[in-house]
């Protein structure tokens, strides 16, 4: 058998400094009143971010029918587009860092 395939397979894995974040469709926010502040708060409270996380995106899925200033960790390019459009605005959040460890 090759040497190769007899080493094991460690090594270094960017997966845990990845940030994640909660997807949130554009389409959801047409439940809440024209001219409302859309935050975190808010959106758990409606029970569209639901979950561990604690950062928030905001994508395009869909089409945005009222006026809304939406504050979220992430908008992707086509969300902050049709908020716009909308006449709304988009606040960029202070993105939240993990929980320091213990020493």
């Amino acid at each position: 058998m090759p040497l190769i395939r007899r080493m094991p397979k460690r090594g270094f894995n960017n997966a845990r400094f990845g940030e994640k974040y909660i997807p949130v469709n554009l389409e959801s926010l047409n439940a809440f009143d024209d001219g409302a502040r859309v935050d975190e708060a808010l959106l758990r409270k409606a029970g569209l971010a639901n979950g561990p996380l604690r950062q928030i995106k905001i994508l395009g899925s869909g089409e945005l029918k009222k006026k809304l200033t939406v504050a979220a960790h992430a908008f992707s390019a086509s969300a902050r587009a049709k908020i716009e459009k909308a006449g709304g605005t988009c606040e960029v959040l202070a993105r939240k860092s993990p929980p320091a460890a213990q020493a």
